[in-house]
């Protein structure tokens, strides 16, 4: 007989996490989940990290499920006091069931107007269409599916061991054909890859060719990252029952390695690419722009210099080279004027005055504002990628 769960309410002083910017990979500017823990137990979630899963014995993790049972009241306390921007909400783990405080969350966004982003391994997630379909009609929703195998992938019975009670991969895409033919962007978080199991040719083209045939219309793909107690739980999971895969993993993380070392996730990532370029689909997951945004600019071209950033690091350049339209991308997160005021009063030497934009980069974006048009950079799609960035 498996272990009982046990459901623990407890009130919270905040819910809410600002970031300092949009997160380059997802786009959102704030956070909130309504649970701690997670009864899917997948054996390698970051989650179990010490910083998100406070338990004195990890173990707990997916039987002891923490319920933030005053969600609603902190929310909307804290998104009336917030600039407006997307946030990443909900969990639909099977206690979601029964304390509905995801779908809370989205009547939240709902009625304050805030964009939303659901990241998931449950097609639950589809009861709360009707508010995801409204969020999106006023401003915008994404909902990404989490996924990295599918059942006719080389090593499934193993890879869905250690996602243990999440739902099988095909319910995720099906669930995933309902959101997009409703017009609610979806694709995949092909995140982790884990090494020696899910990145064969074979799995990478059969998850990324289910993705576009389901409706999806992006790949965001990742490493495992491995932390503090989630490590030591992996590892000792790893050790007690696949003991050959716990020896290749040592390699992959030796010590205090926070990723995998060596060009393990290079390879896996521009096969990734590969893949998406061959079926179609980008592998970034394209930025929306609430309507009516006053520095939209600002925010596409943030979009260019970052994704220009993920091409330098799949193609293996030195940090050196890759800093700079970081600390650029950074820069226009965080200007407040409009560059393409700036540009209109100055040209390429206002766009050099901006902080941590340099003449190589003032260039390139000025070349990109000069051809970008307005439906582009209102638009909810990608910007246009034959721009050279």
């Amino acid at each position: 007989m498996g272990q009982k769960t046990i459901f623990t309410t407890y009130k919270p002083r905040t819910i809410i996490n600002k970031h300092k910017r949009p997160d380059p990979w997802f786009w959102i500017r704030y956070s909130a989940y309504p649970y701690i823990g997670c009864q899917h137990g997948c054996e390698f979630c970051y989650c179990r990290e010490r910083k998100y899963a406070p338990y004195e014995d990890i173990k707990d993790f997916p039987y002891h499920i923490k319920v933030k049972e005053n969600t609603p009241e902190l929310m909307r306390k804290a998104l009336s006091k917030a600039e407006r921007d997307t946030i990443a909400v909900g969990d639909y783990q099977p206690v979601e069931r029964k304390f509905m405080l995801s779908r809370r969350m989205l009547e939240i966004c709902l009625e304050l107007d805030f964009p939303v982003f659901v990241l998931e391994r449950s097609p639950l997630v589809t009861r709360d269409l009707d508010l995801l379909q409204e969020i999106n009609r006023r401003t915008h929703a994404s909902v990404v599916f989490s996924v990295i195998h599918t059942s006719r992938s080389p090593h499934a019975e193993t890879i869905s061991r250690l996602e243990r009670l999440a739902p099988a991969p095909e319910k995720r895409f099906d669930a995933m054909e309902k959101i997009a033919a409703l017009g609610i962007r979806t694709g995949i978080c092909f995140m982790p890859i884990l090494p020696d199991l899910c990145d064969t040719d074979e799995n990478i083209e059969n998850v990324i060719k289910a993705t576009a045939d389901h409706g999806g219309q992006f790949v965001l793909a990742g490493p495992l990252t491995l932390a503090d107690q989630q490590k030591i739980y992996f590892f000792n999971h790893l050790k007690a029952n696949y003991p050959q895969l716990y020896a290749a993993f040592l390699d992959y993380y030796p010590q205090k390695s926070y990723g995998p070392i060596g060009d393990t996730w290079l390879k896996a990532g521009r096969k990734v690419r590969e893949v998406c370029q061959k079926i179609g689909i980008p592998d970034r997951k394209p930025r929306p722009i609430i309507p009516g945004e006053k520095r939209a600019l600002n925010k596409r071209a943030a979009e260019l210099l970052s994704d220009k950033t993920y091409t330098m690091e799949l193609e293996g350049e030195p940090d050196f080279r890759i800093w700079p339209y970081r600390k650029a991308a950074w820069a226009l997160e965080d200007l407040r004027q409009d560059i393409g005021l700036v540009y209109e009063k100055m040209g390429a030497k206002g766009l050099q005055s901006i902080e941590n934009i340099g003449p190589s980069i003032a260039k390139q974006l000025e070349n990109w504002i000069r051809q970008s048009t307005d439906s582009e950079i209102q638009g909810n799609h990608a910007p246009s990628t034959n721009i050279p960035i």
